[in-house]
């Protein structure tokens, strides 16, 4: 994967999208993980929509717990375990 995105904070919304738009556009192979707080921005629809081009897109299922209990999340639920795979095969990495 060619960018891995890691979202830890809910304001992320106004970088994130753009960045997200461009490597769409430019067929880059990008993934993303989002945690902490990062995963209220999963609230917006065109994030989610966005999403269905990531090779990954993961929410860490006890940060979904502590911020978004009982809701139903839009994407792959995962672990930490995760995030360090995806790390492990990204060539670059943009924190958020």
């Amino acid at each position: 994967m060619e960018l891995m995105f890691t979202v830890s904070q809910r304001d992320a919304l106004p970088v994130l999208l753009p960045l997200l738009r461009a490597s769409k556009r430019r067929g880059a192979q990008w993934g993303c993980f989002f945690t902490d707080s990062g995963v209220e921005a999963l609230d917006s629809k065109e994030l989610v929509d966005l999403l269905t081009c990531a090779t990954q897109a993961v929410a860490c299922e006890f940060s979904w717990e502590r911020y978004r209990s009982g809701a139903h999340c839009p994407i792959n639920s995962g672990s930490q375990t995760n995030n360090s795979a995806m790390t492990a095969d990204a060539r670059h990495i943009i924190s958020l």
